[in-house]
């Protein structure tokens, strides 16, 4: 080349170089959705990628967040939900269009009914072929099929609308009762650019998207006076007191009251299940006998005979006292006589101060009544949780499992199943809040491996994962994702060869099994293995022990085969009574 054709080549890169530091900076979809989380404080994803959301997952990882890549979308949504409960941020679960959005949606409806804050974020396909129906790839709208079973829907179109859109969806999750929310983004939206100055103004963050909501004055007071005049009072808590995060209050208010309390499940461990107030042991005569009941973040559905019928003994013989955020969750099954509105923190400090000055303890005809019925029961329970057998039933196995949670307070239990969960939830002990994660207002399956991943992932707690073996192929396949992530998970599969139990014969003769019977001694550690984690079978209560107690002392990814007895367990669990039978002989 020759000297003067050197000299123009310079010439034309330095004016190639000016024109581009004069070019405006850009930013597009893609990084307008990372930035509108990051600046609201999101540091996890959980999802599957794919279109058309794969880059959005690739860069988010590059820009710092991180980013759990599941097999299944509704267990990444589950990791979500539960996620937005341990932490009271909403949890991100970002999933593909129509299928993949599909998949996620069961974990978006079980996170509002539990009111856990959570946001399903979702790709779709473009408006103008969705809406003429013209049959684009994974065609389907999206919007429209959510918004019934969720708290909030939005979609976004133009990229300069991505801040608003994020700020809604988590004030939305957050704000009054928690609940789930969907995010539309249209596949058009990420590849959308804009002139980046313009683009950073029109991010939002959230400021205070929960903000306390204080009880009217003359509500507490009514509250109190009803208390006061109790001759039998108990407290129930329930999983919204967990997720309020106001423990030390719930605890004073509990022990200046001197007021026997029964946790619900999820509840559990707001206080000791050892505390000598704790009624759980004596739930079906404190429930029976009560005569004013104050429920705290718990609502009167099905787990708690919706407030009436046998379990609450003579009609009209109890007043209801209910805290929760939700005006219209008051009255819904039977009369609360004593509402107080707002949220948990703020009620609870409410009713201290109302307290100050002295308050009765209840009568001791009470407390000793609870105490002989818990004192008989747990006696009761005692010898059935020693017993050493071969194969194990289901209380052997679960006084080993006690005893290691005893000496672990801090690891979280995540349960499932029909008699793994309803005799889990009685016989092991929680000694912290939120320490036990479990199937809650639905009662859904599937729940495990999402909500143990995501216990690992946010609080960094070795997790103890009780399964059915029912329960657990829901989700199973997660193991994976639990070796791949290399997280502290330690799963018991309690296998006793079918739902309920293993030993249902086919009626008909013929040779397919009966429909609740599993593959008979199934080995579910090999899957375990198979994916590097560690795989143990055991057959004692003792090797049951030994095997737990390694693996949370390692940290590995562990699968435990506990072989129950297939004839131990019960139709339905303790809700065999929601099951129809039919009692109709065909001729």
């Amino acid at each position: 080349m020759s000297a003067r054709a050197q000299v123009i080549d310079m010439h034309t890169a330095d004016v190639n170089m000016a024109e581009a530091d004069t070019q405006p900076a850009l930013t597009d979809g893609f990084h307008l959705v990372i930035d509108a989380l990051k600046l609201n404080g999101i540091t996890t994803i959980y999802g599957v990628p794919g279109i058309p959301i794969t880059d959005l997952g690739r860069l988010a990882q590059a820009e710092g967040i991180r980013v759990i890549s599941f097999r299944h979308e509704q267990h990444a949504g589950n990791a979500a939900a539960i996620a937005g409960f341990l932490t009271k941020k909403p949890g991100i679960c970002l999933t593909v269009s129509a299928p993949g959005f599909l998949n996620g949606l069961t974990a978006l409806a079980n996170a509002t009914t539990n009111c856990f804050p959570m946001i399903l974020i979702s790709g779709s396909s473009e408006r103008e072929i969705v809406d003429l129906q013209q049959g684009d790839y994974e065609e389907m709208d999206q919007l429209a099929i959510a918004k019934p079973l969720c708290k909030a829907a939005f979609r976004v179109l133009h990229a300069a609308d991505i801040g608003i859109g994020v700020a809604r969806a988590i004030r939305a999750a957050c704000s009054g009762r928690p609940g789930g929310v969907y995010l539309d983004l249209p596949a058009k939206l990420f590849a959308q650019v804009i002139d980046a100055e313009a683009g950073a103004k029109s991010l939002v963050q959230v400021i205070d998207p929960a903000p306390a909501q204080i009880p009217a004055p003359e509500a507490i007071a009514r509250a109190l006076a009803v208390l006061k005049g109790a001759e039998r009072p108990l407290i129930i808590l329930g999983k919204g007191a967990a997720y309020a995060q106001a423990d030390a209050a719930i605890r004073e208010l509990v022990e200046s009251s001197g007021i026997p309390y029964v946790p619900m499940s999820m509840a559990k461990g707001l206080l000791p299940d050892t505390h000598p107030q704790s009624a759980g042991a004596a739930r079906s005569t404190v429930l029976k006998e009560a005569d004013v009941v104050l429920l705290i973040g718990a609502r009167l559905n099905w787990l708690l005979s919706h407030g009436k019928g046998k379990t609450w003994g003579a009609p009209g013989s109890k007043k209801f006292i209910q805290i929760d955020i939700e005006p219209r969750e008051m009255d819904s099954n039977v009369e609360i006589v004593a509402p107080v509105v707002g949220d948990i923190g703020s009620c609870v400090a409410a009713l201290l101060d109302g307290m100050k000055g002295g308050w009765p303890a209840p009568p001791a005809a009470w407390t000793d009544t609870i105490k002989a019925k818990k004192d008989a029961n747990i006696a009761k329970m005692g010898q059935r949780l020693l017993k050493n057998s071969t194969p194990m039933d289901f209380h052997g196995a679960l006084g080993v499992l006690r005893t290691i949670i005893r000496e672990r307070p801090d690891a979280i239990l995540v349960n499932e199943g029909a008699n793994t969960l309803d005799l889990a939830r009685g016989v092991i002990d929680m000694y912290q809040p939120r320490k036990r994660l479990d199937v809650g207002t639905w009662g859904i399956m599937g729940i495990g491996m999402g909500f143990a991943v995501a216990a690992a992932v946010e609080t960094g707690k070795p997790v103890l994962a009780v399964e059915g073996d029912s329960a657990f192929g829901f989700s199973g396949m997660e193991v994976e994702t639990i070796c791949r992530y290399e997280l502290p998970v330690c799963i018991v599969v309690f296998n006793n060869n079918g739902i309920y139990r293993g030993t249902d014969v086919n009626p008909s003769g013929a040779a397919d099994v009966a429909p609740t019977v599993f593959v008979k001694d199934a080995r579910y550690d090999k899957m375990m293995e198979a994916f590097g984690g560690v795989g143990v079978h055991v057959t004692t209560p003792d090797a049951l022990r030994e095997a737990v107690n390694t693996a949370m002392d390692s940290g590995r990814p562990t699968l435990i085969n506990a072989v129950i007895d297939p004839a131990a367990g019960t139709e339905s669990g303790n809700i065999g009574s929601l099951n129809p039978q039919s009692t109709v002989k065909r001729k």
